[in-house]
């Protein structure tokens, strides 16, 4: 399961906050500028994948301490493949330094 979150700029101080939650420090968690994935604006996006609980007090608490929203389904689908397209990329890069 995951869940990707949009931050605008003037929040980017409360995910730290969200993200330090015993749950929610335990999943896998990445975040990235909008500028990194290619696209325009001053967000934050936040991609949480873990259990179905940590999904959902993410959520809880993204909400409850009005920090970004969660993205829709299909944005959600896109903003998680960019990422672990750059992630890929970024490992073959390193396998390349070290001869891998």
């Amino acid at each position: 399961m995951y869940v990707v979150f949009v931050v605008e700029k003037g929040d980017f101080v409360g995910i730290e906050r969200i993200l330090k939650d015993d749950l929610v420090s335990r999943q896998s968690i990445t975040t990235r500028d909008a500028s990194v994935l290619g696209e325009m604006g001053e967000v934050r996006y936040v991609l949480i994948e873990g259990t179905k609980d940590g999904i959902k007090t993410a959520r809880e608490l993204f909400k409850s301490k009005k920090v970004g929203k969660a993205l829709p389904a299909k944005k959600a689908k896109e903003v998680r493949e960019k990422i672990k397209e750059q992630e890929e990329s970024a490992a073959q890069g390193m396998g390349l330094i070290f001869g891998g």
